[in-house]
């Protein structure tokens, strides 16, 4: 009898399932702390920081292996609620607003797990365009000054990891853009007394604005990507981050695959930062270099391809949006030799869920800052199309053989 009621049956399958997954989940926890303890011991060069972020990252994972997955009856159900709040707004956005009209159109908004990438050439103005998105996310409104619509209009806050700029840097960058001043007149002393009594106005009325909005900043050089995802954890857990972008993907490390060649460390950085966004639920803006193939291919406008990110096809592969800015005024002439001084083109040459195709901006050098492009815009870029090709067109026939005429007489 004694033998009969302790033999494993069936109907507690369950019960004798949940304890080897326990018991499974609490061997991994324990071969965690080990490795955990192994590497604070090892004297192999890594800081504390970095020790510190794969050991959170290492148990978060185990505690996502344990976590009950979204069933198929409640994604059905939240795909249908925000169906729903689509058709209830004014708008067509359906995550965070850009701030730019008609990069919204197209990406319709910056969605929740997604991956953004923005790349282009050095000097192009990558880190520029994402700041502004940044700071009128964080605003919430948009480039021209409007509040956003809807659930949206208020405050965002956004988290930037400049791997290249310091904070002081990125900050002044931002308050002369929106205060339309040019840092460079500034530092040069180039400014009138009329002209320095007007940029200190608007000056103190962009800090004023920029002083209160949610923006967070880390400047830490050649950050691990594990010490990355845990500062970024962090910060979503005590701030409630809903953006973060990353300046630029090229000066983040991977140890881990560090010896193994530049191209798969590339590829375990990108992997690890859509895991970052689909894990914190937010987007998450990456900026990343592209390659010179573009210039080596000989194509006259320099367009870039999918191709040309820089180090690693993972990043085309794990991107949810790709991006691509370019300025044809850094381009050799082009064959009218048109002014295209102000116009920056914004090429989304991936996009997931949505339309691609190229979208035209204004980009203002002077205060370093992008803008709408206008119907009246693409009127006057026309127009000056038109009166240079007057200007090289040949002269008359008739008073070409007058000249020829009096050249014979002589």
């Amino acid at each position: 009898e004694n033998l009969v009621s302790s033999t494993p049956t069936s109907a507690h399958a369950e019960y004798y399932i949940d304890i080897v997954r326990q018991k499974h989940v609490l061997r991994k926890l324990i071969n965690t702390a080990r490795e955990t303890e192994r590497k604070c011991y090892s004297g192999d060069g890594r800081n504390a920081d970095v020790i510190l972020g794969e050991a959170e990252t290492a148990f978060l994972g185990i505690g996502g292996e344990a976590s009950v997955k979204t069933d198929w009856k409640t994604a059905v159900d939240n795909t249908f609620r925000s169906i729903e709040r689509l058709f209830e707004s004014t708008g067509m956005i359906e995550g965070l607003p850009t701030g730019f009209k008609y990069i919204d159109e197209k990406l319709l908004g910056l969605k929740k797990a997604e991956m953004i990438v923005i790349a282009a050439r050095p000097s192009v103005g990558k880190t520029s365009f994402a700041m502004n998105i940044a700071e009128c996310v964080a605003l919430g409104m948009d480039i021209n000054g409007r509040p956003f619509e809807g659930e949206n209009n208020r405050q965002h806050p956004v988290m930037i990891f400049s791997l290249e700029m310091d904070t002081t840097s990125l900050a002044k960058r931002m308050v002369c853009g929106r205060a339309h001043v040019s840092a460079w007149r500034i530092a040069r002393n180039l400014m009138t007394r009329n002209e320095k009594a007007d940029a200190t106005s608007a000056l103190m009325r962009a800090a004023g604005e920029l002083k209160g909005a949610p923006i967070y900043i880390d400047d830490a050089s050649g950050l691990d990507i594990s010490d990355l995802r845990a500062r970024a954890r962090r910060m979503k857990r005590q701030h409630g981050i809903e953006l973060i972008v990353i300046d630029y993907l090229q000066l983040c490390q991977c140890r881990e695959a560090s010896k193994q060649g530049r191209q798969i460390e590339v590829s375990r950085i990108s992997g690890q930062i859509k895991a970052m966004a689909k894990e914190l639920q937010i987007p998450v803006i990456v900026l990343s270099q592209l390659s010179r193939a573009n210039e080596q291919r000989g194509d006259k406008n320099e367009v870039p391809k999918l191709s040309d990110l820089r180090d690693s096809g993972a990043i085309e592969q794990d991107a949810d949006v790709v991006m691509m800015l370019r300025r044809p005024s850094m381009v050799r002439a082009t064959r009218d030799d048109v002014d295209t001084q102000n116009l920056a083109i914004v090429d989304v040459a991936k996009h997931r869920n949505g339309e691609v195709g190229d979208v035209k901006m204004n980009f203002f050098r002077d205060f370093v800052r992008f803008g709408d492009r206008s119907q009246k815009d693409e009127t006057a870029e026309a127009e000056e199309v038109q009166r240079q090709m007057d200007e090289s067109a040949p002269p008359p026939p008739e008073y070409q053989q007058s000249e020829i005429i009096i050249e014979d007489l002589m």
